[in-house]
């Protein structure tokens, strides 16, 4: 049976309260979310670094952590739990060689020499097994603490921005050492981080952390594609938020206004009038070939713009275009797509788009905030913007369409 790690407390820091309540299975659960949003203390809590003020954390059948009225309070020292917590700073013993780090936790142990040197060699660190930290990189001084993490055979492993201040190179190679130890020992990881490129590259499900709380969990795919409220898209990053007024709503779908621009969405449990926030999925606009009929699948969502900005970005490009309304729209695609098409900026551009690939928040709280929509001139758009004005009799349509 699966080992698997249930946390559930509150602890009060100063202006927060941390609420913690996840359970974590044999997967890597990346922690994110902004600066103060506990996600530090949330590690400290687990390791037993930290004591909570009640509730209760416990792996399997052993208790790390209970302090419930009516039960006998329970706080098992950070020694006894079996768990490898890799700091960001690395925090290796300067006086001390890469061996030495790695065979400091198994002092006593008949085998500690041959299972530092294993750990070592798990980690291609052999060749520099005498080395000081301060004669290591900083990947290798990782690869040291995360031998030394893993040398008491810890069921739970932790990871507190470990790589945060590695370059992206060193971070993908110690992703895939990470899932591989993951796999290979059947080990509960946390992984936190604020970079959401680590979280894809090493994690099975993504928790994001806010005031405290867990706003939302799941599978990392379904929270970049169903976001739970607007505050996660915010925080996630998640580009083209539309404030919109629901025009037509039946059982084949919606009809969005977005200040005068009409879009098909998916049917949605709420009647006309009704103001949500939704968002369109950048990977799946596709933009149409000059003088190319529009596909069906596409129905009524054709906008027309100008490039107002095209990046690569590794393996895709990022196109944003400018709407004659004034507002942004991005779409992302791969590098070898619309290879012949001139995307220059200043170009003229159709667009299209299937209903599914709008998104609209299932829980929506308050309004995008003013930074998240930009006008064409890059200016953020203000406060009293974002609540839905009457829209334009115009809509926008492709030529031809």
């Amino acid at each position: 049976m699966s080992p698997r790690l249930q946390v559930d407390f509150v602890k009060c820091l100063g202006n927060m309260t941390l609420q913690m309540c996840i359970a974590i299975d044999t997967e890597i659960l990346v922690l994110f979310g902004p600066s103060g949003s506990g996600k530090t203390q949330t590690l400290q809590a687990i390791a037993g670094l930290s004591v909570p003020d009640r509730g209760s954390i416990q792996l399997d059948d052993t208790t790390f952590f209970q302090r419930i009225p009516g039960k006998p309070i329970i706080n098992l020292p950070a020694r006894r739990r079996r768990i490898g917590y890799v700091f960001q700073q690395y925090a290796l013993f300067p006086h001390m060689s890469a061996f030495e780090n790695v065979a400091f936790p198994l002092m006593g142990r008949r085998d500690a020499r041959d299972r530092a040197m294993e750990l070592l060699e798990r980690m291609h660190l052999t060749h520099l097994a005498q080395r000081m930290p301060h004669e290591l990189s900083g990947g290798q001084q990782q690869r040291v603490a995360i031998a030394r993490a893993l040398a008491t055979e810890p069921r739970v492993l932790l990871f507190d921005e470990s790589f945060s201040a590695l370059d992206r190179p060193i971070r993908e190679r110690l992703h895939e050492e990470i899932r591989a130890l993951q796999a290979e020992r059947q080990l509960i990881v946390i992984y936190v981080t604020h970079n959401l490129d680590d979280a894809f590259a090493v994690g099975h499900r993504l928790a994001v952390a806010r005031d405290g709380r867990i706003e939302q969990i799941g599978r990392i795919d379904d929270v970049f594609t169903r976001p739970a409220n607007q505050w996660v898209l915010n925080i996630l990053g998640i580009p083209n938020a539309i404030n919109a007024r629901i025009a037509e709503s039946g059982p084949s779908g919606a009809l969005l206004d977005w200040n005068g621009i009409m879009l098909e969405a998916p049917p949605l449990d709420a009647p006309p009038g009704t103001q949500v926030v939704a968002y369109i999925r950048p990977e799946d606009i596709r933009l149409i070939y000059p003088n190319r009929p529009l596909r069906r699948i596409f129905g009524n969502n054709h906008l027309e713009g100008v490039v107002a900005e095209r990046r690569l970005e590794r393996h895709v490009y990022r196109l944003k275009v400018a709407l004659s309304d004034g507002w942004h729209i991005e779409a992302v695609y791969p590098a070898s797509s619309y290879t012949t098409m001139n995307l220059t900026v200043g170009e003229r551009v159709r667009l299209a788009l299937r209903k599914e690939s709008i998104v609209v928040m299932t829980d929506p709280k308050g309004a995008i905030r003013s930074d998240a929509l930009m006008h064409s001139d890059g200016r953020p758009e203000d406060d009293s913007a974002l609540a839905l004005q009457p829209p334009p009799s115009q809509r926008i349509r492709s030529s031809g369409a």
